[in-house]
């Protein structure tokens, strides 16, 4: 089986809790196909750079796939048809990234700006 990226942008005016729900339900597709979700990410309501079918902002989810490719194919035609999905994106990865952007900005430093060099005294 392959591994896979996808990211979906739904309406903005669906509630977060209908988005899971759209998730779940994919998450339902790949497993019937003998696929499996690997990881699931909700990174909420976020601007769009312009507009799409007159939306201004979106739900954004990411979805880790393990699964066969008719899985991705069933999954994207299933995509096509709901009203509620603006646009998505899935491309077929060697390994999934582990660390996800929130735990990179918990890595940074406190107070000090990236880049800045430390002063030693002598």
């Amino acid at each position: 089986m392959a591994l896979y990226e996808h990211l979906l942008i739904a309406r903005q005016d669906i509630s977060a809790q209908q988005v899971d729900a759209l998730a779940t339900h994919l998450k339902t597709i790949v497993e019937g196909e003998n696929g499996k979700i690997e990881k699931q990410e909700y990174w909420g309501l976020r601007g769009l750079a312009y507009r799409i079918k007159k939306n201004r902002k979106g739900h954004y989810v990411l979805l880790n796939i393990n699964a066969p490719a008719a899985a991705v194919i069933e999954l994207e035609r299933q995509l096509k048809i709901n009203e509620d999905v603006l646009r998505y994106i899935t491309v077929k990865v060697d390994q999934f990234d582990t660390s996800s952007s929130k735990a990179r900005r918990d890595d940074k430093p406190e107070g000090k700006p990236e880049g800045e060099a430390e002063e030693i005294l002598i």
